[in-house]
């Protein structure tokens, strides 16, 4: 009796410390799923950032400033453009 008694006492113990371990485990898992949400957060609210400042930096109005200040051009006169009409049939 003394020896299952013993026995049952060590079982119990060990299920104990495994109940404390897995716990442990899983509050640091918990722990690192938190941090990655917020860096995930966080690289979603840069990427919306970087897509608004995109979208200034090529406005077109900004890029024929730029082309007109800084390199000096201009549109052409309308006697120097010339139109091309694309083919409608096919290559044969």
């Amino acid at each position: 009796m003394i020896r299952i008694s013993a026995i049952l006492v060590v079982l119990v113990v060990a299920s104990a410390l495994a109940v404390v371990n897995l716990t442990h485990r899983s509050r640091g898992l918990v722990k690192a799923q938190e941090r990655e949400q917020a860096r995930s957060r966080a690289l979603e609210a840069e990427w919306t950032q970087l897509q608004l400042e995109n979208g200034t930096w090529a406005a077109p109005a900004r890029v024929e400033k730029i082309a007109r200040e800084r390199l000096g051009m201009n549109q052409p006169a309308r006697d120097h453009l010339l139109s091309l009409e694309a083919s409608t049939g096919g290559a044969r």
